[in-house]
């Protein structure tokens, strides 16, 4: 894996069988080339789909910090959390509130950070890792 930088492109994405249903997190942080510096794949239990894309955004985001990073360019597939990111939308339910403040407080913690919505092909790699994860809790 490459080595850290202070900016990141990180592809978050949050997966459930069900919703609510086993549930897992992916997220892949890069290099602006391209460079792979770490993959987080991570059983959640069950729950929703949201709570899923959510603490993935989340994970990622303490992965970043811990590698150092001080800009990050957020990318998911879920227009919906990506838009309740930048407050285009609220985050009305009240189990996602208290994930949305942890997120929003994170992102406070970097110099600067951009939120996309990319379509699903582009977010591959993270929807890999996120049904990684429920298929090997799953064994």
């Amino acid at each position: 894996m490459a080595t850290s930088a202070d900016r990141l492109v990180i592809h978050t994405d949050g997966a459930a069988r069900g919703n609510p249903g086993p549930a897992g997190l992916g997220a892949v942080l890069r290099t602006p080339d391209g460079g792979v510096v770490s993959e987080l794949a991570r059983f959640l239990g069950i729950r929703t789909n949201n709570y899923a894309e959510w603490t993935a955004v989340e994970a990622a985001l303490e992965e970043a910090l811990r590698l150092g990073a001080t800009h990050v360019d957020l990318r998911m597939d879920s227009q919906l959390v990506a838009r309740q990111i930048t407050g285009q939308y609220r985050v009305r339910h009240a189990d996602l509130k208290p994930i949305h403040a942890r997120v929003m407080r994170l992102l406070s913690r970097f110099s600067g950070y951009t939120v996309g919505h990319v379509p699903r092909e582009l977010n591959r790699d993270a929807d890999r890792l996120s049904n990684v994860a429920i298929d090997q809790d799953r064994r």
